[in-house]
């Protein structure tokens, strides 16, 4: 039987790849890896994502929401507000969980797919 279970690479459609491109690696910080044409390519902590622009219109939809985990929620918020990107949901703790409180806060990319972001703070 077979077990899938390691994100290998996760695909997030875009519009515009270079615009994209820029956001993620210049706004987000997010490392560069490489890009082909109508595709840009990160390193997120060993899974590749994936930017793509799509040849047919049928997939140019927002993607589904990928969270990334950050140390410190409070000051990732601030930094990126400076940096011009605007947050539906700033963070807020949604749950605490043996013995470990969950943060969440949420914005939109160039092409509106939610951005995701979450911090697990220990309590003290």
């Amino acid at each position: 039987m077979v077990k899938l279970s390691r994100i290998g690479q996760i695909a997030v459609n875009v519009r515009n790849a270079k615009r994209s491109i820029e956001f993620y690696r210049d706004t987000l910080g997010m490392e560069f890896l490489f890009e082909v044409p109508h595709m840009g390519f990160f390193n997120c902590d060993g899974i590749r994502l994936m930017l793509a622009e799509s040849p047919t219109p049928d997939v140019h939809h927002p993607a589904s929401v990928i969270y990334y985990g950050v140390d410190d929620i409070h000051q990732t918020f601030d930094t990126l507000s400076q940096a011009g990107v605007v947050f539906t949901s700033p963070p807020r703790l949604v749950a605490t969980v043996e013995g470990v409180d969950l943060w969440i806060g949420f914005f939109h990319d160039p092409d509106d797919n939610v951005v995701g972001l979450m911090s697990e703070v220990p309590h003290v």
